[in-house]
């Protein structure tokens, strides 16, 4: 799995600087030479490893400027999703042909002192980490497009008063802060205490939702909220499948 791994903290890298530093074609090639950098660092040096490796520089830079034109409405927001979705699917149909990990990264887990990362092989540590990236903002980014194919947003209102996400202020630190501790909490079988994050932000949505007076408006943010946290769930959820295999 050390393809996926690599594929999985390119999107993560390329969203993370788009969302600290969001200039024209930066991020994507951040991302883009941030998994090239990890996929050597990892040992991944062999002919089909490096073809491996381009490729998913590619799928990277794909992502990000298809980002860009669907926030931007230039193209429909499901064909960031397919890029996505196609590239993750790749990844995992051909995870069989990449050759384990190592490298560098294999020598600094056998040395390490960490007690966390003890026992841990280079692989495992690629996936983890990779999982645990992509929670932080390319799960916004995901949400934020499903919205956006749902027609329950319109990208060209971002950031203005009309938009719900300005409305319900915070969704875009707490999605990362739930899908973090809902993958962690399930990795270490606590699936009932990721149930409760999971339902402690409902309840610390409906006072919000429901001090609203215009009933239209109301339903309004109650789709938005409903399905933005169901697309959220989803990501972590998909991740841990991924981790489970």
């Amino acid at each position: 799995m050390s393809w996926l791994a690599v594929l999985l903290i390119g999107l993560a890298l390329a969203d993370l600087t788009h969302s600290v530093r969001p200039v024209r074609i930066l991020p994507e090639c951040v991302g883009a030479a941030g998994a090239v950098v990890v996929g050597l660092v990892a040992g991944l040096t062999q002919g089909r490893d490096v073809v491996a490796l381009l490729l998913i520089a590619i799928a990277v830079l794909a992502w990000g400027q298809s980002v860009t034109h669907g926030f931007a409405g230039r193209i429909p927001a499901c064909v960031p999703l397919a890029v996505l979705a196609s590239s993750v699917g790749v990844a995992i149909a051909v995870a069989g042909w990449a050759d384990p990990a190592g490298g560098w990264l294999g020598d600094w887990l056998d040395g390490t002192p960490l007690p966390v990362l003890g026992g841990l092989d280079a692989d495992r540590a690629l996936l983890l980490g990779g999982a645990f990236a992509v929670q932080l903002s390319t799960g916004n980014v995901v949400v934020r497009l499903v919205l956006a194919a749902t027609d329950t947003v319109n990208p060209a209102r971002h950031g203005q008063s009309d938009d719900p996400e300005m409305q319900l202020k915070g969704g875009r630190l707490l999605g990362p802060l739930e899908r973090v501790f809902i993958l962690g909490l399930a990795l270490a079988g606590q699936v009932t205490a990721a149930s409760i994050v999971v339902a402690a932000k409902g309840l610390l949505r409906f006072p919000e939702l429901s001090s609203r007076r215009d009933q239209e408006r109301i339903h309004l943010l109650t789709e938005y909220f409903l399905v933005g946290s169901f697309v959220s769930w989803l990501v972590a959820l998909t991740s841990l499948v991924l981790l489970m295999e």
